[in-house]
């Protein structure tokens, strides 16, 4: 069975780009030139290119010397579990921004605190009562200007009357997970929940995400002896990144990372 014509002139333009003949910021051939050359219709040729913008190679760019243009592919790979280590290996507050920087990327954040009403699944997880108030750190991650993930950390408000740093709308040097140790509260359980979905409208919005692209949703609960005290919803962009855990002694990861 013959494929419809405008897959075919998709095929041809997603071997272009994947071997390097369009490279990101050039742009394709306009509907017109797609006409000509694949004698297709209009229609046609705007289908193709869609279905491309669907699968993130490609997107419209505004003004007379817009048009469409080759995506900037990148993809971060994150480590899920160098955020949580305390003995020094690896700087909490530096983990993401000296993992993106080690893949030749460029970090950024936008970073804000809040004090809202914990919702249910939240509250649950915090064994808090729901629609009590609690201090979300959030944030939107960027590389290289265009945003990866979102995170919010959430943190009873009880825990932030006896740790008010975490209120402060500025990024904690040794980390929250390095500071709550510090003042008696070590998380050395943590229990991760991840979920691929579809985003919200807000999410895809803020990770600007081209149609149809899904978003994988992480949930950190970690753990004191005596109780939950946080929880981190971090909401990953698909098309952007990929996530690999270490289980074990952290030390014998980083001898054989080290070639030794």
């Amino acid at each position: 069975m013959t494929a419809p014509k405008y897959r075919l002139v998709a095929a041809e333009l997603r071997k272009r780009i994947t071997r390097g003949d369009l490279r990101p910021g050039d742009r394709l051939p306009t509907e017109r030139e797609l006409e000509a050359e694949f004698g297709v219709s209009r229609n046609t040729a705007r289908d193709a290119t869609a279905l491309l913008i669907n699968e993130g190679l490609v997107e419209r760019v505004a003004g007379r010397t817009g048009g469409m243009v080759v995506r900037e592919v990148l993809t971060l790979t994150y480590h899920a579990s160098r955020a949580e280590m305390t003995d020094g290996l690896w700087p909490e507050s530096d983990a993401w921004f000296g993992e993106v920087r080690a893949q030749g990327y460029e970090p950024a954040q936008d970073f804000r605190v809040e004090i809202m009403a914990v919702p249910a699944e939240i509250a649950e997880r915090l064994s808090v009562e729901a629609d009590s108030h609690a201090a979300v750190r959030r944030c939107v991650r960027l590389i290289n200007g265009r945003p990866s993930s979102l995170q919010d950390t959430w943190y009873p408000m009880d825990l932030c009357e006896l740790i008010p740093e975490l209120l402060s709308p500025k990024d904690i040097p040794q980390g929250t997970t390095r500071l709550l140790a510090e003042r008696g509260w070590p998380q050395p359980a943590v229990e991760d929940d991840l979920t691929a979905a579809m985003p919200t409208p807000d999410e895809a919005r803020l990770l600007a995400l081209p149609p149809g692209t899904p978003v994988l949703r992480f949930l950190r609960t970690g753990f004191s002896p005596q109780r939950p005290v946080r929880v981190s919803v971090t909401v990953f962009a698909g098309n952007m990144n990929r996530l690999i855990y270490t289980l074990g002694d952290p030390a014998i990861f980083a001898k054989f990372r080290d070639g030794t």
